[in-house]
């Protein structure tokens, strides 16, 4: 064991916390990466700031919640001033590289307002987002978009060279399979999803990305390096090579969970997800039956190149000086709920696994734990900074500090003072929506959460007037004489935008928590003495 020198931040697309062996999986045994949490620390309770691919990546990116970095949806560039984690990592000397996907887009506007040319180095840096795109691939690309774009894919001309000769091997033999009568089968079509890509599997997406990942370290040799090794897959299209493509059945899936009660007076927005033609489709057994047997078979071949990969780092050394990261942007319904994709915030979608793996020896008591700590994909950039370089200046555009801050915090039930940013989620049981929550620690009368779009409901243990709150402003709270209080000492009108102006918001949250646990009003409401109201759920703030 070592200290932290390089980090591998792993990031698979689309592949839920329960489809690994270590997080409960019963059928789908992934050893490597559960050799991963042996050695380092297992989170059982992450969650992604957004259920879409680009929102979440960017948050990962930034450190930051989607509405303070502004892109909100696949498409939406991230502002060109949003700093990432190669600009906060390039000026301590290290290489910040991507291998797979980002889906960021440019910010082209901004680029042109300040004259950046995207072909120099520093608007290659800026359109990658921080990152220098050593083997960038969103890994879609349908014929329709590559004749639209005329872009080159160097996985296409690998694969040429390989021997699989067409205008688009990847979609031709990455994402497709082959009939009885040699005709084309397109895994866009789900029901083919349990059918063998043409593709080899030396040559498939996930072997040819760990390939790169490993020739970038390689090629890195000692400067410090930070690489996002971002595995396309299982994202859709979900199809898998042999002999992967088989190693699963019916008798092996989860069971679906979903029940009649959720389709009777749904929400209307939850109920047009559930009439689109992906959820349509996966409320068919035999569509998920197709799609989970690619889909468990492009996990068990992401464990597989785990294993690979890993002892590619124990033979050059590096496993000694590399922090691992793995994770996920997010998960997938697959049929749950009577949903296809991800996008609402049920825990299918918005929980992902979380395993971090820190050689240094201040990590050892933390070494095959597992914590049920609420964290969040906004923790790990501050996370990565920590370990660098301890004494990093504390930038206020972070949401929060890294799970790593003190090591041995880590260890499982050990105190967090931080009151969370987000109003948090609630932990229920695996299968029920993640829902808006405050914190647990408070009495459950003592609070009422937001109820509605845009509306709060205030407690009854609030210090004045009875008013509608204003923007930011959140739910506010009593706390009876003789607890702490806030480190601001202004009534409901005030806390918020007081809270906003301290630049040190560590301290307010650590006073905040320590309020609301030594909070416990009177059913009957106020017993006299002075009112003095903590601020406990708001807006996410700039």
């Amino acid at each position: 064991m070592g200290t932290v020198r390089n980090i591998l931040f792993i990031m698979c697309d689309q592949l839920r916390w329960d489809y690994l062996s270590c997080y409960g999986h019963p059928t789908l045994q992934t050893p490597h990466i559960d050799k991963l949490a042996a050695k380092g620390i297992r989170f059982d309770r992450a969650y992604v700031q957004s259920p879409v691919c680009g929102p979440s990546r960017a948050s990962y990116y930034t450190g930051r919640t989607v509405f303070s970095h502004g892109s909100t949806w696949n498409g939406v560039p991230l502002p060109i001033g949003e700093m990432t984690m190669g600009d906060y990592l390039r000026p301590h000397g290290y290489r910040t590289a991507v291998v797979g996907k980002t889906h960021m887009v440019p910010d082209r506007d901004g680029m042109a307002r300040f004259g950046l040319n995207p072909g120099t180095e520093i608007g290659v840096i800026v359109s990658e987002p921080g990152f220098e795109p050593y083997e960038r691939d969103d890994g879609l690309h349908p014929n329709e978009l590559l004749r639209l774009k005329k872009y080159d894919l160097r996985y296409n001309d690998w694969l040429r060279a390989q021997g699989y000769q067409s205008e688009n091997p990847w979609n031709d033999f990455a994402n497709s399979a082959e009939g009885p009568n040699g005709e084309l089968l397109s895994a866009w079509n789900l029901r083919y999803s349990n059918l063998p890509a043409r593709v080899k599997e030396e040559h498939s997406e996930t072997a040819y990305m760990t390939d790169r990942a490993m020739t970038f370290i390689r090629e890195s040799g000692e400067t410090p390096w930070l690489l996002h090794l971002s595995f396309i897959k299982p994202h859709w299209p979900y199809i898998a090579p042999a002999p992967y493509h088989a190693l699963y059945g019916p008798n092996q899936f989860i069971p679906v969970h979903r029940s009649e009660r959720e389709r009777q007076n749904a929400n209307p927005v939850y109920a047009a997800f559930m009439q689109h033609d992906v959820a349509q489709a996966f409320s068919r057994d035999e569509v998920r039956s197709c799609v989970l047997a690619g889909y468990m078979g492009l996990v068990k071949q992401i464990d597989d190149h785990m294993g690979r990969l890993f002892a590619f780092l124990e033979e050059t050394g590096r496993a000694r000086d590399t922090m691992i990261v793995f994770t996920s942007d997010h998960g997938d319904y697959l049929g749950d709920h009577w949903m296809g994709e991800k996008e609402l915030f049920h825990e299918q979608s918005a929980r992902v696994p979380m395993i971090i793996y820190d050689p240094s020896p201040e990590a050892d008591a933390t070494r095959g734990t597992v914590s049920t700590r609420f964290i969040e994909a906004l923790d790990m950039l501050p996370t990565f900074l920590d370990v660098i370089d301890p004494a990093w200046p504390r930038s206020r555009q972070l949401a929060r500090r890294g799970v790593q801050r003190n090591r041995l915090r880590l260890l499982p039930g050990a105190a967090d003072p931080r009151c969370r940013r987000l109003r948090g989620a609630r932990l229920y049981d695996p299968h029920r929506p993640l829902e808006v929550r405050l914190l647990q620690a408070l009495p459950a009368a003592a609070v009422r959460p937001r109820r509605g779009p845009g509306r709060v409901r205030r407690s009854r243990y609030v210090a004045g007037p009875r008013r509608r709150p204003r923007r930011n402003e959140g739910t506010a709270v009593r706390a009876p004489p003789g607890a702490a209080q806030p480190c601001c000492d202004v009534g409901c009108r005030g806390a918020s935008a007081a809270l906003r102006r301290n630049q040190d918001r560590d301290h307010h949250r650590a006073v905040v928590g320590a309020a609301l646990a030594a909070a416990s009003p009177s059913p009957q409401g106020p017993q006299g003495g002075e009112e003095r109201v903590v601020l406990l759920a708001r807006p996410c703030l700039k």
